[in-house]
């Protein structure tokens, strides 16, 4: 079942050096207000949580829980190919399918 989580945060990218203020090297402000709106509740109830806590990003999806690392070097120094990266790394490990299209992001559980 593939359902919309939410639009994507435009001013999201706003937050990247120069632009924002940001010495933490992986782009932490970016990642906060990305993710932001991915805290929601879906039609049938399913309560869906992103957070991060220092480079690691958990996603749950009801009783589904995923981590996924901020990795610089492996995958790249981009934040926003970070967090992709971590965000897919996050959805495998809680058993969802998590994809990003048209400015809007996807769950299929």
């Amino acid at each position: 079942m593939k359902v919309k989580l939410c639009d994507v945060n435009p001013d999201a990218e706003s937050k990247l050096p120069p632009k924002g203020e940001d010495k933490s090297g992986v782009g932490v402000h970016y990642i906060d207000a990305y993710i932001k709106p991915m805290n929601t509740k879906l039609e049938d109830g399913t309560a869906v949580r992103c957070k991060r806590r220092g480079l690691k990003v958990t996603l749950s999806a009801g009783t589904k829980k995923g981590e996924g690392l901020m990795r610089r070097l492996d995958v790249s120094p981009d934040p926003i190919v970070m967090l992709r990266a971590a965000l897919q790394e996050a959805a495998k490990t809680a058993g969802v399918e998590l994809t990003i299209e048209d400015g809007a992001i996807f769950l299929t559980l």
